[in-house]
């Protein structure tokens, strides 16, 4: 915890940029951290101590100045509130939220390499993330990595997990890969899944499977779920 005198001479939340301003060079890496959001948002409806940012600044102390942050592709803070304030975030500042550094930071690699396996690994330790995750499916080979790499810290230092989907127990959930489908198009999508490696569907996943085994059980009652009798 941050001293008084300390982080009085901290800048303010407001006055610092809320991004790095630098454009994705991968939809990838907009969609795939907004896809985990968006699970999670239902998942965790009913909690409100949670934050997951993508693309967005997070202000710490640990680097070279408290006015030059680090900006995952995602990433998730536990014991702070939803709305900060009850307004929306511009940025991550870290002496704003009782020094709660992420519990979770996701990076995607794209075909300009931005030191996912160095320089950011080395931040994320410094800063004390638990897990560092680099998402590497393309350019795997090129970098001479796994197309997913969790990183956990032990020690001061991290280390390479083995496992997919990884159980994270401090989270309460894994986080692996799966073959799915946006938009309409077959592609990979990082997701959440529970301790016994279940993937977690999502609303309108869970619709559609209420739906047919609704039309599982009327069939088996000897009618057409597609032709229903008119009360």
């Amino acid at each position: 915890m941050l001293s008084s005198s300390i982080a009085k001479d901290l800048p303010n939340a407001i006055d610092l940029p809320c991004s790095d301003d630098i454009p994705v060079d991968n939809e990838d890496q907009n969609l795939l951290p907004n896809l985990l959001l968006m699970l999670l948002a239902h998942l965790w409806s009913d909690r409100q101590d949670w934050y997951f940012g993508v693309d967005m600044a997070v202000y710490h102390t640990t680097g070279v100045s408290p006015k030059v942050p680090v900006v995952p592709d995602g990433f998730l803070s536990l014991g702070v509130e939803r709305k900060k304030g009850g307004k929306s975030r511009r940025s991550y500042v870290v002496w704003d939220e009782q020094d709660i550094v992420p519990m979770m930071t996701l990076e995607m690699v794209s075909h300009q390499p931005g030191g996912e396996y160095e320089e950011k690994l080395a931040i994320y330790a410094k800063l004390g993330v638990l897990y560092y995750i680099v998402y590497n499916s393309e350019y795997w080979q090129r970098d001479r990595h796994q197309p997913l790499e969790i990183y956990k810290l032990v020690a001061g230092s991290y280390q390479l997990q083995i496992g997919e989907p990884y159980w994270m127990p401090e989270v309460g959930l894994a986080i692996g890969r799966y073959q799915g489908e946006f938009g309409g198009l077959s592609q990979e999508i990082l997701t959440w899944y529970d301790a016994q490696g279940n993937r977690h569907l999502s609303a309108a996943e869970q619709a559609n499977q209420e739906k047919e085994r609704l039309a599982a059980f009327l069939r088996s009652q000897g009618f057409d779920p597609e032709n229903l009798p008119e009360t």
